[in-house]
């Protein structure tokens, strides 16, 4: 900016950015290497973990106060995220086919047919 004379406040309004934005330096850096380092490690020895036992490990465990989307964003990055398995089905035989009951006759009606069963159950 110093080089064509202009103020950074009349630069930032010339290309329609807020001067924050132009401000703005990204800190943590190593931190998140240290993040990624846990991670990794913490995966490879542990295959079946996923990202909410690795986060939480991290926080309770070894006590570090690091906020969960950032770790979260860092775990995918590293594209440690587990593949989320489908529940299996049960492979179940076919039914057998429904029994015909000896008491029905064709052409007589329903009315009677039920009149008999219960007759034949009563004498049972």
């Amino acid at each position: 900016m110093s080089k064509h004379g202009v103020s950074i406040a009349l630069a930032c309004r010339t290309f329609q950015i807020s001067e924050t934005c132009y401000r703005y330096e990204r800190k943590f850096s190593d931190e998140n290497a240290e993040i990624a380092d846990w991670l990794v490690r913490l995966t490879a020895n542990r295959r079946s973990w996923g990202f909410g036992l690795c986060f939480l490990y991290l926080r309770n465990v070894k006590g570090f106060r690091w906020n969960h989307k950032r770790v979260y964003r860092i775990y995918c990055e590293l594209e440690l995220n587990l593949r989320i398995k489908p529940k299996k089905r049960l492979k179940r035989p076919k039914p057998d086919e429904l029994a015909v009951p000896d008491l029905l006759r064709v052409g007589t009606e329903p009315a009677d047919q039920a009149k008999e069963t219960a007759e034949t159950t009563q004498a049972r």
